[in-house]
């Protein structure tokens, strides 16, 4: 009998990605590319130029005047709430009396092109009473301009420990923001329907939560809209909120109209409007011993959240939950404050908080070592969680599945690490205008949405009579591989060709309550709900075949394209027909929702996450000290992917992250002036990694005895977020360099971003000496 682990619907494959030849050839449909419906309407948004400012007056004749405009629309248009906020109701359609951050939406053009709706919108008259704008941490601080109300999360008794230790240091973390940067940006393209339906095709990561908003806005039940994406051109968290507004604005625009209107940003207004990853400043007082292990630590979180909630207190909390990373603090309290800013509101991100948390920790490793002049990976070793250290988070979660260890000792011996620090340090001594530096950073990312209901999914399948497979389920693909890794997941458990499998557009009018396409959750959720879809229709087959050949159920095998029943045979396609005329129900949905976590947000205790994924990473970079300019030289990456269900989708995620994770921390600079406007807004000042960029040399491994010990989808482990943070390496291996030119024991205060002028100041507050 063949065995079915080895054949058709093999989850182990490294199957391509569906969509990976049409995105090179150009024949990937995304929103802009579905033809324009005769008399479509382009749709710009007028934003405010003014960060925080009372709205006087607003002659708005001339706009609606204007050649080529069929209709202008504020918040006295709105028939139901003017809010398109995700769950707080603290963020205005429209501004109806103020304004709150440079780039917010006053009123919304519809014109017959976008060049005439963009002239229109200029044609405003708006009176404004100008107010000072809380732009950064250090303004709200000063000001006491809090978002939400401050957090604690405590572990032991920190300030006795502190109090005891041998050894103590304090500083600042300073970690910049990040723009999505996403290839595709936000769009809408809405076309009414009869009965006040509208169908809006949406470049989202959260179909259900823009149908819920469009309805809202509308004055319409949920039943009323249907939101459908087939795929983005990235989202990386961009596009869970942010899309509510152009959404709405595309659907009101429709509904009054009674014609298709598309509402589509490009780069510049994208970047003013929509939020970011939050910028953090970490306030860290540790304690440690003569070995370096911390004995006790203290951590004030502050970000800057911008002026509505938006997702700011999730991301916040991520960040105190991985605020730890790979470490058994045992005496521990983090604070975190959320401070409200006159800017866009912040967002969730890659990593959504986490990244910031977990950067931080690694700074402190890193200044331990440097003071007691050990290797930071010696540091970071003996902080481990262990049975001895101890297993339980500052959120008082039980660790059961640690491997970071096992994965650094790996990385070591793969990458060379001793001898390639001995050779860099022999370097540096022989070398004053060029300095290299490596570094060895951990990952533990926990993977569940820590808000409880949102860890569930939906999923539905069809096999049609000639034994077709429409697949349909609540997850959306932004690039990362997900619609082929649910397909793989179907075809094995009906031993069939992907090439069966019809991958079909997420839409809330087949799967509805999607939760949003985030936490690193994507092929965990819906991955099994598409899994218990298929085993309903397998099991009514089964039964099926039981009764027509008088067999037991252990008797039938599906492989290979064939059902085997003892000494009989079926194709797959004879076995669908023959169900199909026994009258045998060939669709199911199925579901799915995460077992075993649970929170106490009063205490901040609990179980947030069902699991942890892991990795580690070194790099190895040169940094010029009279220019600040620097280069990845070398990265070696060693990640866990549990049971991998497609190592080629899975390597391009760590890649990709890590990429994206490496131009957080070195290019991607996010300023505001003081009067709050947005000035790094286009490809021209804002600089996301290139080709050229690459570290010359990248060697990316999964590690092999990775499996997940918890009920995931077969053993695999989440990987759209952790590989993000390996990129910590490259930050980490920049100070390396930089502290070589300084007294043994000085503390390296770089700035995130290290861009070439951070590394500059970072060199002239280490260097006694000219250069």
């Amino acid at each position: 009998m063949p065995n079915p682990q080895s054949i058709y619907g093999d989850i182990r494959q490294a199957h391509r990605h569906d969509s990976g030849h049409k995105h090179v050839d150009g024949t990937a449909e995304y929103v802009d590319d579905i033809p324009e419906p005769a008399g479509l309407l382009h749709l710009y948004i007028a934003m405010s130029p003014h960060a925080n400012a009372d709205i006087l007056g607003m002659d708005l004749s001339q706009v609606k005047s204007a050649s080529g405009v069929e209709c202008v629309l504020t918040h006295e248009d709105v028939p139901g709430s003017n809010d398109v906020s995700p769950h707080s109701h603290d963020e205005e359609m429209f501004a109806t009396t103020a304004v709150h951050y440079a780039g917010q939406s006053l009123f919304a053009v519809l014109a017959d092109t976008i060049g005439n709706a963009r002239a229109a919108a200029k044609l405003a008259k708006i009176n404004y009473r100008v107010k000072t704008p809380i732009v950064t941490i250090a303004d709200a601080r000063k000001a006491e301009s809090f978002l939400a109300s401050s957090q604690k999360m405590v572990l032991g008794d920190s300030k006795k420990a502190l109090k005891q230790s041998k050894h103590r240091l304090s500083s600042r973390v300073h970690i910049g923001g990040q723009d999505h940067f996403y290839l595709e940006g936000q769009i809408a393209l809405a076309i009414p329907k009869e009965d006040q339906d509208v169908h809006v095709f949406s470049s989202t990561q959260n179909p259900s939560e823009v149908q819920r908003v469009v309805a809202r806005v509308l004055g319409v039940p949920s039943n009323c809209v249907t939101i459908e994406v087939r795929r983005m051109g990235g989202g990386f968290g961009g596009k869970e909120t942010s899309p509510n507004l152009m959404a709405s604005c595309a659907a009101l625009g429709s509904k009054i109209t009674k014609r298709a209107v598309k509402c589509r940003l490009d780069r510049d207004d994208d970047m003013i409007m929509t939020g970011k990853r939050h910028d953090f400043e970490v306030d860290y007082d540790v304690g440690f011993d003569d070995n370096g292990r911390v004995t006790g630590i203290e951590l004030e979180l502050a970000s800057r959240c911008g002026f509505s909630q938006d997702l700011s207190l999730p991301v916040n909390d991520r960040a105190m939950f991985h605020s730890d990373n790979c470490y058994a603090l045992n005496d521990i309290t983090i604070v975190s404050h959320r401070y409200r800013t006159n800017t866009v509101s912040n967002t969730a991100f890659r990593g959504f908080g986490g990244p910031q948390g977990m950067l931080a920790i690694e700074c402190v490793m890193e200044a331990i070592a440097n003071y007691l002049n050990l290797d930071p990976v010696t540091v970071r070793q003996r902080n481990f969680y262990s049975k001895e250290r101890g297993l339980t988070t500052p959120y008082h979660q039980t660790i059961e599945d640690f491997v970071a260890d096992e994965i650094v000792e790996e990385l070591i011996r793969l990458s060379d690490y001793e001898c390639r620090r001995d050779a860099i340090r022999a370097f540096n001594e022989k070398n004053p205008y060029f300095k290299k530096g490596i570094s060895l950073t951990p990952v533990k990312f926990g993977i569940s949405f820590t808000l409880k209901h949102l860890n569930q999914a939906g999923a539905l399948i069809h096999i049609y009579n000639d034994g077709s497979i429409h697949l349909n389920h609540g997850g959306t693909e932004m690039g990362q591989g997900l619609f082929t890794k649910v397909a793989q997941i179907v075809a094995h458990e009906f031993q069939v060709d992907i090439d069966r499998i019809k991958i079909t557009a997420t839409s809330t009018g087949k799967v509805p309550n999607t939760s949003p396409t985030a936490a690193s959750s994507g092929s965990d959720l819906n991955g099994m709900a598409a899994l218990n879809a298929a085993k309903t229709i397998k099991a009514r087959l089964i039964g099926f075949i039981c009764d027509e050949y008088g067999v037991s159920p252990d008797a039938v095998v599906f492989s290979n394209n064939q059902i085997i029943i003892g000494q009989t045979s079926l194709s797959f396609d004879e076995l669908i027909e023959k169900a199909y005329v026994g009258r045998i129900s060939l669709s199911s949905t199925g579901y799915y929702k995460t077992p075993h976590i649970h929170f106490d947000k009063a205490s901040n205790t609990g179980r947030p996450f069902y699991y942890y994924a892991y990795g580690a990473a070194v790099s190895e970079v040169v940094i010029d000290v009279l220019t600040g300019e620097n280069r990845v030289l070398r990265s070696d990456i060693l990640h866990e992917t549990g049971k991998s269900l497609n190592p080629a989708l899975d390597k391009g995620q760590i890649e990709g992250g890590f990429i994206q994770g490496m131009g957080w921390l070195t290019t991607e600079e996010l300023f505001f002036d003081t009067n709050g406007v947005l000035k790094t807004h286009a490809p021209s000042t804002y600089k996301i990694p290139v080709c050229s960029d690459r570290p010359d040399t990248l060697n990316l491994h999964l590690w092999k005895r990775g499996e997940n010990v918890m009920e995931t989808i077969h053993k695999s482990k989440a990987v759209g977020e952790p590989p993000f943070m390996l990129a910590n390496s490259v930050f980490l291996a920049l100070s390396d360099a930089i502290r070589s030119i300084g007294k043994s024991g000085t503390l390296v205060n770089l700035e995130a971003p290290a861009t070439a002028e951070n590394i500059l100041k970072a060199i002239s507050l280490v260097s006694s000496d000219e250069i």
